[in-house]
């Protein structure tokens, strides 16, 4: 498929799950079996449609890469979010897998240090934050900070902060934070997608299950994930005002439904190729001066 058809159909497909105004955000309208535009006919047959596309994704992103880095003006911060067994790391692998890693950082947050403990809660991220010319993926984020912390309150005591600091007030401090923060990283050049990958409660289980009857995957289980369903509601509430907190034009939610792997990588791939057409990604241009040298270079090489 030509660039600029992939480019347009990317858009189109990214727009169905994009929220970038989060007021009337209705998190129970979004169905996360939902397959999108394949929805007609045989799901297999959908899936096996897709492979072209999202090695056409793969393609047009690597070239789009390559420009960010090259161009060394704009840097794109892939925030993702959700719940286990969703397919983050899934996904960062299939749809990042053209990117040349020089170009490219992943960090994945888990429970913070002591040292991370003793510094503002969203130091440990800001300082990864990536360099003009990068693409930053964060696997989880300082969003933890309004979910897991929110819902197990004792995390929060953990932090430390004085106690006249902890009010009734604190997530809505902190989501104003968080716009703040994103609003200033946009001003500065970079381009924010943040994606919460939608598992309903129902596929999550299947997927817990097949972690423990493959032993191939027995190492991606964890017994702490199951405790973690008992709280799915309070994680749920806590989704669907983060998203009508922080969802902005300059730093949008990408809703994504998460029970089909296929369109799940699809969707992202759509979304980042649409973040990066949304700037003018080029080659550096090279002024009278520059064009007189290479030409001098080339001369002498020729000569040699």
């Amino acid at each position: 498929m030509p660039d600029d058809q992939f480019i347009d159909r990317a858009r189109r497909l990214a727009s169905r799950h994009l929220v970038a105004d989060g007021d009337g955000f209705d998190f129970g309208r979004c169905d996360p079996a939902d397959t999108g535009p394949f929805t007609d006919g045989d799901r297999a047959a959908a899936k096996e449609s897709t492979k072209a596309l999202l090695a056409d994704g793969v393609r047009v992103l690597s070239e789009m890469q390559d420009k960010l880095y090259a161009q060394n003006r704009w840097s794109l911060l892939l925030v993702f979010q959700a719940m286990d067994a969703a397919g983050k790391d899934g996904v960062i692998k299939h749809v990042m897998s053209g990117i040349n890693p020089q170009g490219c950082e992943v960090h994945s947050f888990k429970a913070p240090s002591a040292e991370e403990l003793d510094h503002d809660f969203m130091w440990r991220c800001t300082r990864l934050a990536p360099r003009r010319g990068m693409i930053g993926i964060f696997n989880r984020s300082y969003y933890e900070e309004v979910l897991v912390v929110r819902v197990h309150r004792e995390y929060l005591r953990g932090q430390q902060l004085p106690p006249e600091l902890v009010g009734k007030s604190i997530w809505k401090e902190r989501f104003q934070d968080m716009r703040k923060y994103e609003r200033y990283l946009a001003r500065n050049g970079t381009i924010i997608r943040k994606f919460f990958l939608h598992v309903s409660k129902d596929e999550q289980k299947r997927r817990f299950l097949e972690r423990i009857d493959d032993p191939s995957k027995n190492w991606k289980f964890s017994a702490g994930d199951v405790s973690e369903r008992a709280h799915w509601d309070e994680y749920m509430e806590c989704y669907d005002d983060m998203i009508r907190a922080t969802a902005r034009p300059h730093a949008p939610w990408i809703v994504v439904p998460a029970d089909n792997k296929w369109y799940t990588r699809l969707v992202v791939s759509s979304a980042i190729v649409e973040a990066l057409a949304s700037v003018d990604l080029h080659y550096p241009r090279m002024d009278d001066a520059a064009r007189a040298q290479l030409a001098e270079s080339r001369a002498r090489l020729l000569a040699e």
